[in-house]
């Protein structure tokens, strides 16, 4: 997409206000995800303020909240008609304070970063997209801003789906942490429980019983066996290949007696054209192999939730806008991949709005010490400005 002379980005922004400004003020609230941390303080305190924020910008404000206290906020900037609608997404949740190097909720300069929970992931592409959202609103444009700022990233996402529910766009901007780069497909997952089977009895009748947690050993075997050739398949371009690893393992009740069960909870990460029927199929390859040989062997598949792998293609007009947007902002092409972690862009694309990701520089997300660049909360800014300016007029 060609920057024209009406999106010379001096022009967009010489309107934004200062995101880092912004940026201390979410951080100074708890927004910490409660199905994490029970007992946390969740994202009431920081909707209230951001939806006032956006408010008194011009934006109309809806407030999400089929689970009390865990409300999503979307402000709308309407168009004056026929132009393409763009919604940003951000997640408004933290994850815990707790082991953080420092004060969590006191943001501390320093050499040019900024230090403090959610700073990284991701209040700096809030303070970013809410800026820029609202310098590109406060100037004509045809089609919608949507700023969606929802709960329950973290653990379920349970604010996108919501949102989803309620609002559509032409094509979506998530600004999670991308270090500037702009990512276009990123892997999924699938969670199962595989149940492998055994004959409860005293401990001291081998005749009676099945111990299902030494049989659980074979399947442990072949699953890592599978984990072992997963590389070794086709690889996707940006994305390489899926993995599995075992995440829980329980079964037993007691010492003196046979365990009747024992329950591997796995996860299997996917990339595109995988889903949770190919794993199942994979697992199944491996239990039946082992059930051929063994007569006592039995198993039971149990998918627990999936999550698509994300893809679209460069060619799409917002990738095209925002790569235009990069290179009129900093002079340079910005480096197009793929990401390893899923995200809330898989749920929009499934809603029908392509999308993207794009975000800050910085690091330490989940970590002790988080924190972001400075410089590139003002860059990010700024492209996100230009892009939802040139996107949407």
């Amino acid at each position: 997409m060609e920057i024209t002379e009406n999106l010379v980005p001096d022009a967009i922004i010489s309107l934004l206000e200062d995101p880092m400004a912004l940026l201390k003020d979410l951080v100074r609230i708890d927004s910490v995800n409660p199905d994490l941390v029970p007992g946390a303080a969740g994202e009431s305190a920081i909707a209230d303020f951001t939806a006032t924020w956006l408010e008194q910008r011009g934006f109309t404000i809806s407030r999400l909240e089929a689970v009390p206290g865990r409300p999503s906020i979307v402000g709308v900037a309407a168009g004056s008609g026929q132009g393409k609608a763009l919604m940003f997404n951000g997640h408004l949740d933290t994850v815990t304070l707790a082991g953080f190097d420092g004060e969590p909720l006191e943001p501390r300069v320093e050499d040019g970063r900024m230090y403090g929970r959610g700073t990284f992931d991701m209040k700096a592409g809030i303070a970013a997209m809410m800026v820029a959202a609202a310098a590109a609103a406060s100037q004509p444009h045809a089609g919608d801003i949507i700023v969606a700022l929802v709960a329950d990233e973290e653990f379920a996402s349970a604010g996108t789906e919501e949102v989803l529910r309620h609002f559509t766009a032409d094509a979506a901007i998530v600004s999670e942490p991308t270090h500037e780069d702009i990512v276009i497909s990123h892997r999924g997952f699938v969670w199962f429980d595989v149940t492998i089977h055994g004959t409860a009895a005293h401990g001291s009748r081998p005749d009676l019983g099945i111990d299902a947690i030494a049989k659980t050993g074979k399947f442990l075997t072949g699953l890592d066996d599978l984990s072992r050739s997963l590389p070794l398949g086709a690889a996707h371009e940006m994305l390489g290949t899926g993995s599995i690893h075992a995440s829980l393992i329980r079964g037993g009740e007691e010492l003196s007696s046979y365990p009747a069960s024992c329950t591997v909870s796995l996860e299997r990460r996917t990339v595109p054209g995988e889903n949770s029927a190919t794993v199942e199929a994979e697992l199944r390859k491996v239990l039946d192999a082992i059930a051929s040989s063994d007569p006592d062997f039995s198993y039971t598949v149990t998918e627990i939730l999936e999550r698509h792998a994300f893809e679209v293609s460069a060619e799409e007009p917002i990738v095209q806008a925002l790569e235009a947007a990069a290179a009129a902002v900093t002079g340079k092409p910005a480096t197009v991949r793929g990401e390893a972690f899923w995200t809330d862009a898989s749920l929009m694309l499934e809603a029908g709005i392509p999308g993207l990701l794009f975000g800050v520089d910085g690091g330490g997300a989940h970590a002790a010490t988080e924190w972001v660049e400075i410089d590139s909360v003002i860059r990010v800014t700024h492209i996100l400005a230009t892009t939802v300016s040139n996107f949407c007029r």
